[in-house]
């Protein structure tokens, strides 16, 4: 690990570490008003860090490159590893806070994983880019000073997994990503931001209520059970569902019409699915709100879990985890979903 800025110099500042692995944040194209055309993941956490000079009046940083993807390409083993260094990180009285700059593209879901797993009541701060840092008026620098900004106030010990971007502070259960090319792409459509940050003046307006990080049962470990997604749609066949299941997986996220509702050609196949003991939880592809047990379908006879208000990319990390853990059959799980 790199320290950039200096105890002796800065005795009284939070001592934040910043992981990098790449993504938008980290982009660079050949054009400075390409924003589309770029290799994501290229410029290496020093170079995010010395940009931002005014770093060193919030925090001593020490500064970790974990990896140089693009957050699209992220995967279950780049998950397990980061998750165990910030736990190891957060385990050790020279840390106080931990900001990992991600991809835009898998953000979320790489939130909520740590959310559920993370292992202390120290502040980790996830942040991110629309804009490569190549670009006219890159949106990365700013954002990385907020998010450190956010890890180093007292007010986020005990929040959780927390996300800052474009001077919003959002709880990582909440958020979603909801533009392809906005500076305010992400959002928590049902409840709103947590906060705000700006200036270096860090403000929550209200607090998580759901269980995480210290109160969850879930801790990272090597294998993932398989668990993947499909969608429902107009004259959608059930040939998704009866091929996951002939591979063997142990879990199917339906993204679901309306309030999770199912083609009636799919929901035969989960109900069969189900029969043979795959988990199936149904979501919903809307975007906001949440999935009602025994709304659209009928959960209880077809053994059936409602996400709640999770969408299906969370709903996903959420029954892999829960899989991982032990849980077992719909009642069991559906409990875990309501929970968290």
């Amino acid at each position: 690990m790199n320290t950039i800025t200096s105890s002796s110099v800065f005795p009284s500042l939070s001592r934040i570490a910043v992981l990098a692995t790449g993504g938008t944040i980290a982009g660079a194209a050949a054009d400075a008003t390409n924003t589309s055309g770029y290799q994501a993941g290229v410029v290496g956490v020093d170079q995010l860090l010395a940009v931002v000079p005014a770093l060193s009046s919030v925090a001593r940083i020490a500064a970790e490159q974990i990896a140089s993807v693009d957050s699209k390409d992220m995967a279950m083993p780049l998950w397990t590893t980061l998750a165990q260094r910030i736990n190891t990180l957060l385990a050790s009285d020279e840390i106080d806070g931990v900001v990992v700059t991600h991809g835009t593209d898998t953000l979320e879901e790489t939130a909520y994983l740590l959310h559920l797993t993370v292992k202390s009541d120290k502040p980790v701060v996830l942040t991110a880019a629309m804009r490569p840092a190549s670009a006219l008026s890159a949106d990365g620098p700013l954002n990385l000073l907020n998010a450190v900004t956010v890890a180093a106030h007292a007010g986020s010990r005990g929040q959780g997994v927390l996300v800052a971007f474009n001077n919003r502070i959002h709880s990582a259960r909440d958020v979603v990503k909801t533009s392809t090319y906005a500076v305010d792409a992400f959002q928590s459509p049902e409840v709103g931001a947590l906060g705000w940050v700006q200036d270096g003046r860090v403000e929550f307006q209200r607090s998580v209520v759901r269980p995480h990080t210290l109160a969850t049962e879930f801790v990272i470990g090597p294998n993932w059970p398989l668990v993947e997604i499909v969608t429902s749609y107009a004259g959608v066949s059930r040939l998704a569902v009866d091929a996951l299941v002939g591979a063997g997986v142990r879990g199917i996220v339906v993204a679901g019409t309306g309030n999770g509702s199912i083609h009636a050609s799919v929901q035969q196949a989960l109900a069969d699915a189900a029969s043979q003991g795959v988990a199936v939880v149904r979501s919903s592809r809307v975007g906001s709100g949440h999935v009602m047990r025994n709304g659209a379908a009928a959960d209880d006879a077809l053994g059936f879990i409602s996400a709640g208000s999770l969408n299906p990319y969370k709903a996903r990390v959420l029954l892999m985890l829960a899989l991982a853990a032990g849980g077992a059959g719909p009642v069991a799980l559906q409990k875990v979903f309501d929970t968290y």
